[in-house]
């Protein structure tokens, strides 16, 4: 299955037996981003966390307890 990250609309392929690929295929709200973009977000956003200016609203215990 070929997808494109919504960021820098690069495309790649993933294998069809994934849960992103069926998630993809299933429901078309869910999008793709690739790994460096994924990546670039994540730190930046433990940056943000860091400076103790930005609150991050969690959604669940368990989302909580895994981040």
């Amino acid at each position: 299955m070929r997808v494109k990250c919504v960021i820098c609309d690069t495309i790649e392929e993933l294998v069809d037996d994934t849960l992103e690929a069926k998630r993809l295929r299933n429901r078309p709200i869910h999008t793709h981003m690739c790994k460096t973009c994924n990546e670039r977000i994540e730190l930046r956003t433990k940056e943000r966390l860091a400076t103790g200016k930005f609150h991050f609203y969690r959604s669940s215990r368990k989302i909580e307890e895994d981040f």
